[in-house]
């Protein structure tokens, strides 16, 4: 389907946390914008399974996928060996030395991922923005977190997000508009084991709304976020900036429209953008002008059509990836606690959030109560429990709603053999070159899934759980829900993609609005809201560059 318009003022290519947001900031102020969006529209009251009999089969319905390849896998250091992925029904889920690519969890339609996200919306700890000057480890981001403050307030607001009054390392200036979340009962369960390590469980902020807000209810605690919200209540970007991006009559979205290449002028050695070529679903290509261009497709995506689009500043585009470096056991306790109840992640522990050294890994991390794969009986017969016949049944009887756990993520270093770059033999559906990733674990990585695993152990075991049944970890598998840092943001043209207002160094009308400019992961934040507040900050400092001619 072709555009509305021959030319506009700014294209957008995502509509994710990256695109929606700064789409509506443009759009709001009077711009005429177009978004470009790969994948489908879902309707949030017909598309999602979760009032379905069969919904825990199904998944989230995913209809548009994107294809990637993998690289070079690395070989497993069997000093790590007890951080392997296993559960009780199957044993070892990687039987080989090496370590295995799954999946990078993406979701293509309006809204990005977070139309399967679990609503955590977490600002990134003060001192992470510092991580050079404070711990001599990693880069310093070019702006820090007073720059960002207003904007983390903003998004905030305009998505509901409950949250308690203070969080560590996170001053605010305006309370969150929400109140928290009640801890679930397997939480106050997991609480009470906290307490024994002199450790706090604190409320999570999460885009999850606690009472009415934006015209939609609270939510119903129903725990199945990561399946599709099917009420609304949680803050995706389709049902928040979306709607208020097309109500201004400036903004215009076409679905299953896939963006190939950035087109670039250069005049004199002066580069700049005139527009985008993309693919309708029909296959047909078509090219739209327009004066700014943002790439807002995610950190594996955007580094990809830059480089399809010959766009490759000091060949440093696809490098500094970062992925998800995360650790979660499971284990049964004594009494029923029915773990599935509630919101995916209601509580944190941010004790060791702060990046340290001393710790033996420098990056920070957090840890929280999970249900982890506890949703509903299939998944405890696949996984929790083995055999067959009358034990079994009898087994499922005893241990169903027995199942709680913890999770945690830690930061992640960018490293040489970690990076997104272009398959030389691998084409999309349009013959164009796909992304590949490499991503391997060093040694900080290694030592924080270490730490991960011994205290998350040592908290069920304060809690009362005994048994473990299953453990899920970045050790033996690449399963990626946060990745970051292929278009790193800095002040230097020669050791960053874009500069602080998110443009590209030599490119000025071409910004990059994504976790791609994310220099350093934080220390297990997820970066949803961090992404909203840097894209609303690159729209606002565009937008005073126009006022002023």
């Amino acid at each position: 389907m072709p555009s509305k318009k021959e030319k506009y003022d700014c294209i957008v290519i995502g509509s994710g946390p990256g695109g929606g947001p700064f789409a509506w900031k443009l759009a709001s102020q009077g711009m005429d914008v177009l978004v470009l969006e790969a994948g489908p529209r879902y309707n949030p009251l017909k598309d999602y399974a979760l009032d379905e009999q069969d919904w825990e089969t199904k998944g989230f319905p995913y209809r548009k996928r994107i294809k990637y390849t993998y690289g070079k896998q690395q070989t497993l250091d069997p000093q790590y060996a007890q951080l392997q992925s296993w559960n009780k029904a199957s044993g070892k889920l990687n039987r080989t030395n090496k370590r295995h690519y799954l999946q990078y969890h993406q979701v293509s339609g309006v809204g990005g991922t977070t139309l399967h996200y679990q609503g955590e919306s977490h600002r990134l700890n003060e001192n992470a923005f510092r991580m050079k000057t404070l711990y001599g480890e990693a880069v310093d981001w070019p702006i820090d977190y007073k720059t960002l403050e207003p904007y983390y307030s903003e998004v905030e607001n305009i998505i509901g997000v409950a949250g308690p009054d203070k969080v560590p390392y996170r001053p605010r200036s305006k309370p969150y508009p929400l109140k928290p979340h009640k801890l679930s009962y397997a939480s106050q369960v997991i609480e009470k084991g906290c307490k024994k390590q002199g450790l706090n469980l604190e409320p999570n902020t999460v885009a999850i709304l606690s009472q009415l807000y934006r015209d939609a209810p609270p939510c119903n605690y129903c725990n199945g976020c990561i399946w599709g919200c099917p009420r609304k209540d949680k803050g995706s970007v389709d049902v928040t900036f979306v709607p208020i991006a097309e109500d201004t009559g400036n903004c215009e979205i076409l679905t299953y429209a896939y963006a190939s290449r950035i087109e670039v002028e250069n005049k004199q050695g002066k580069k700049k953008v005139t527009g985008v070529s993309y693919y309708d679903n029909r296959g047909k290509e078509h090219v739209v002008k327009s004066d700014y261009v943002a790439v807002a497709c995610g950190a594996v995506e955007t580094p990809k059509i830059l480089l399809n689009s010959d766009i490759n500043q000091n060949s440093l585009v696809g490098k500094n990836f970062m992925e998800t470096t995360f650790y979660e056991v499971i284990a049964f306790h004594p009494d029923r606690l029915d773990s599935y109840r509630g919101i995916p992640f209601d509580s944190v522990i941010w004790e060791w959030n702060n990046p340290n050294p001393d710790r033996g890994f420098p990056g920070g991390l957090r840890l929280s109560p999970t249900a982890g794969s506890a949703m509903g009986p299939i998944n405890y017969a696949l996984r929790y429990l083995k055999g067959w016949g009358d034990d079994f049944v009898k087994g499922m009887d005893e241990w169903f709603g027995h199942a709680v756990g913890i999770g945690g993520i830690a930061e992640f270093f960018p490293n040489k053999d970690t990076f997104v770059t272009l398959d030389p033999e691998v084409k999309d559906d349009y013959g164009l070159p796909v992304a590949q990733i490499q991503s391997f674990l060093g040694e900080a990585e290694l030592k924080s899934l270490e730490f991960m695993e011994k205290t998350s152990k040592d908290i069920l075991k304060a809690s009362g759980a005994d048994e473990i049944v299953e453990t899920a970890s970045s050790y033996d598998f690449f399963s990626a829900t946060h990745v970051y840092g292929t278009c790193r943001m800095g002040d230097d043209p020669e050791s960053s993609v874009v500069d602080s207002s998110l443009r590209f160094h030599g490119i000025p009308n071409l910004l990059v609005t994504d976790a791609s400019v994310f220099p350093t992961s934080g220390g297990g934040e997820s970066p949803s809201l961090t992404i909203e507040a840097l894209s609303l900050r690159a729209a606002d400092l565009l937008l005073k560059d126009l006022k002023k001619g």
